[in-house]
């Protein structure tokens, strides 16, 4: 690890553990704590040195093993034990990973503090099922929302959201889906727009329910979808009648390989 840098922020990307950067497969063969979380696949833990000691600070819908506050207060803590540390992260640690917050925590205690890029949901999936974010003749910008807020924070700007011409990438979204859709009809989308929702995208529990956006809701329900999930909104989820035929499907799950 640098000199210095006690604490990593590391991104594991979207769920495919060939999807790891380099420098990230490198900071945890070297660390001493994996501070992970939820999404973290299984084969990308199966790949972590026996030394490394594991904590397990996984947040799902109404399951939080640790308050955002205990993480930050551990992460503090284990620096101050001089021991090096990679906090794991789904997708990007500064994409609705709240890296931010922990970023904010260790620089307010003096702990210094690096920080690994991860492949992020919204690109990752959507590269995985054939759906490219942009296009220059139908989508010239990309929003990405998070269906999951903090209680008391102010609504989505739903009237900006529904503007042409863009994609709208929707993380955490699988609960508030219904709600999702009648906004945005509300706010003046047609509710015709082409729409998909993709479940544990880049993994071999990969799924894809396509339609409309008015129509959404009711698909994802009667397939039964599971979190994570991923919500794609906008014209250029038709491009995936065609680029899908062509993207690989998921590999099936790796056999675990040595652990050094």
């Amino acid at each position: 690890m640098r000199k210095g840098v006690r604490v990593w922020l590391v991104g594991a990307g979207p769920g495919d553990p060939e999807l790891l950067t380099l420098k990230a497969a490198r900071l945890l063969a070297s660390a001493d704590v994996v501070v992970h979380d939820h999404l973290v696949a299984p084969e990308i833990l199966a790949r972590l040195p026996r030394r490394a000691t594991r904590v397990y600070a996984g947040k799902q819908r109404g399951r939080h093993t640790m308050t955002q506050g205990e993480i930050n207060r551990l992460l503090i803590s284990l620096a101050r034990q001089g021991k090096r540390i990679v906090r794991l992260k789904g997708g990007d640690p500064f994409i609705f990973g709240r890296g931010g917050e922990e970023a904010l925590a260790l620089a307010r205690a003096g702990i210094a503090f690096g920080v690994v890029p991860g492949i992020t949901a919204a690109t990752g999936v959507a590269a995985a099922v054939g759906i490219p974010l942009t296009h220059r003749a139908i989508a010239q910008a990309c929003v990405l929302v998070t269906g999951s807020r903090r209680k008391g924070d102010a609504d989505l700007d739903w009237e900006g959201l529904a503007r042409a011409g863009q994609t709208i990438v929707v993380y955490m979204g699988l609960a508030g889906l219904e709600r999702v859709s009648r906004e945005l009809v509300a706010h003046g989308l047609s509710p015709r727009t082409p729409a998909a929702i993709i479940q544990q995208g880049t993994t071999a529990s990969q799924r894809v329910v396509a339609g409309t956006l008015a129509g959404l809701p009711r698909l994802a329900a009667a397939a039964h979808l599971r979190a994570p999930t991923l919500i794609v909104i906008g014209k250029v989820v038709r491009l995936r009648r065609v680029l899908g035929r062509f993207v690989p499907a998921p590999p099936p799950n790796p056999a675990r390989g040595p652990r050094s």
